[in-house]
């Protein structure tokens, strides 16, 4: 679903390809997306009594979710947990754009613990560049394609399987040879790992990583524990010291940023 050029349509509307325009022409998928799409009819959508046209919530885009196989699309941030939780509650597949903050959310990380989802491939360094017809401005100069804004942290998530989420991480650190690397959390039973690639592959017990090591996650080689602060100290798996009544990984009394646990299924030996 989309919004054509504000001065042209008032109200929301979709579009169905079937390989053909209104007029039964061949359509290339090779052209440009404006071009493509101004081949096809736009079908309205209408408001109904809860939510306004187009709202993903609403009854008539509800209807338009239950004859879908896939869905591919880059939900409002703010009603993330919302899109999701319907997405798995029609047992829909999906592959949608969300902040990377997202993993931590309780309903998110939930579903990221049991593998009922995970991180697709793409956003290099965290950064995605989007097509852009409503702003004029823009932070900094190169900070941007042409025609294009730049959001920082954001992630593909997905309940699609890919060949990357199967690959093994390598790392050249061991725990028996640097454990001053690696100190233990004040409030945390865990020690931590201030980068993926630092993981040492010889520690057995629970290490915290960045949230950022979701993209290396290998389900058959790590297990994912528990997760850190306000919204993970009752998804910590009671790796939190209550008494330390501090949610934020700290380290020598310093704060760090969110970290997720997890535990080497198959450590190396030393």
């Amino acid at each position: 679903m989309r919004e054509r050029e504000r001065d042209e349509v008032e109200k929301s509307c979709y579009f169905i390809y079937k390989g053909k325009d209104e007029n039964g022409a061949a359509l290339d998928t090779g052209d440009k997306i404006d071009a493509f799409i101004d081949r096809l009819q736009p079908l309205p959508l209408n408001h109904d009594k809860n939510y306004p046209a187009g709202d993903f919530r609403s009854a008539e885009c509800i209807e338009l979710l239950k004859q879908s196989d896939i869905v591919v699309t880059n939900p409002p941030f703010s009603l993330f947990r919302q899109y999701v939780a319907q997405l798995v509650e029609y047992e829909k597949k999906f592959l949608i754009i969300g902040h990377q903050n997202a993993i931590t959310y309780k309903e998110i990380f939930k579903l990221i613990k049991e593998n009922k989802i995970w991180l697709g491939i793409g956003f290099r360094g965290g950064a995605g560049h989007f097509i852009n017809v409503c702003y004029t401005d823009y932070a900094t100069a190169g900070n941007h394609k042409d025609g294009m804004i730049r959001v920082s942290g954001v992630n593909w998530f997905t309940n699609l399987e890919h060949k990357k989420r199967h690959e093994f991480l390598e790392t050249i650190w061991e725990y028996a040879k640097n454990p001053e690397k690696y100190p233990k959390y004040d409030n945390y039973d865990a020690i931590n790992v201030n980068k993926t690639a630092e993981i040492p592959l010889d520690y057995d017990g629970v290490m915290g990583v960045p949230i950022t090591f979701l993209d290396k996650y290998n389900p058959e080689q790590f297990e994912i524990l528990g997760a850190t602060e306000s919204e993970g100290k009752g998804a910590s798996n009671g790796l939190w010291y209550p008494e330390s009544k501090v949610a934020q990984p700290l380290v020598d009394k310093k704060r760090i940023y969110k970290r997720l646990f997890i535990k080497n299924k198959n450590p190396q030996k030393a």
